[in-house]
Parts: C-alpha cells; sequence; structure tokens
C-alpha cells in the first residue's frame, strides 16, 4: 500500500500575476481538463470567483468508463501569487494532496505540481495504480500541459 506521487513544472510565457489569476479561480480547472472526464463543478458559483484557504468545492468526473464520480476538495492552505494547496475529502483516493507551486523566472512564469495520492483497496490498488491509474493521471497532466501551452503560448525550458 504505496503513496505515490507526481510531479510537474512547466513554464508559461505569462507574469506570475496572470498565471495566479487564472489558477485561483476553480471555474478555470475544467477548461485545462481533458473532455472525456466529465469535469464539472457542483459547487454554488458564487462561491468560487477566487480560492481562499477551507474552501470546499465539488465535482463530478468521469475517470473510468464514463461511470461519475463526486469529488470534494478542500483549499487547506494558500500564499498569494507563491502556493495553493488541494486535498480529497470525498472521492476516489484515500489520499489526494496536490501543491500548485508559483514563481517568476525570466520571460514568465514557472509551475509546479506536485502531487501525493494512495489509492484504496491495499494491493489491488497499487494494481490498479500500475495498470492504468499513473497513466491516466499522467494523460491528464499531459493534456493540461498542452492545453496551457496552447492558450498562453510554449515557454523554453
Amino acid at each position: 500500500m504505496a503513496v505515490y506521487s507526481l510531479k510537474r513544472v512547466q513554464r508559461l510565457p505569462i507574469s506570475l500575476d496572470e498565471a495566479w489569476d487564472f489558477f485561483s479561480s476553480p471555474l478555470n480547472l475544467k477548461e485545462i481538463t481533458p473532455p472525456y472526464m466529465g469535469f464539472h463543478v457542483t459547487s454554488d458559483p458564487a462561491f468560487l470567483e477566487k480560492m481562499y484557504a477551507g474552501q470546499i468545492i465539488t465535482y463530478t468526473v468521469k475517470p473510468l468508463l464514463g461511470i461519475p464520480l463526486f469529488w470534494m476538495t478542500e483549499i487547506t492552505h494558500v500564499e498569494d501569487r507563491k502556493f495553493f494547496v488541494d486535498e480529497q475529502r470525498v472521492g476516489p483516493y484515500s489520499i489526494w494532496h496536490h501543491q500548485h507551486h508559483f514563481k517568476s523566472v525570466p520571460g514568465g512564469v514557472e509551475m509546479t505540481d506536485l502531487v501525493h495520492y494512495k489509492i484504496p483497496l491495499g494491493f489491488l490498488g497499487d494494481f490498479a495504480n500500475w495498470l492504468f491509474i499513473r497513466r491516466q493521471l499522467n494523460e491528464i497532466f499531459d493534456y493540461r500541459w498542452r492545453k496551457l501551452e496552447e492558450m498562453f503560448g510554449a515557454n523554453a525550458p
């Protein structure tokens, strides 16, 4: 029963303020999630303009065979224009802890995603991670990478 991690670093040719404005709005997550995931925010939009520590966000997603799953995350930490953390409260994982870090770099902004996750069901969960979950998470982050470059432009590494 392992805890897995996934790390992605991406640079975009936009300012730190532009990056923060986009990522600190939970409503923008749908734009960078693959359509097949059927991602839909179910929280009251009036409370989703900008994130804050303690914020609860609910979604439905369809990660497997088009079956809708309820997912609830809490934004547990926010340091303006530096980082925020979302943690799953209800959903498919035993643990989901996702850190989003932002920093200005020459020519734009560098964003780092660091995810720690654990699959339920013991060795069956570990097998599912090996069989398809890790690959699906990588595909989701690959899609996000491409979509962000389409939206904001590519930046040299």
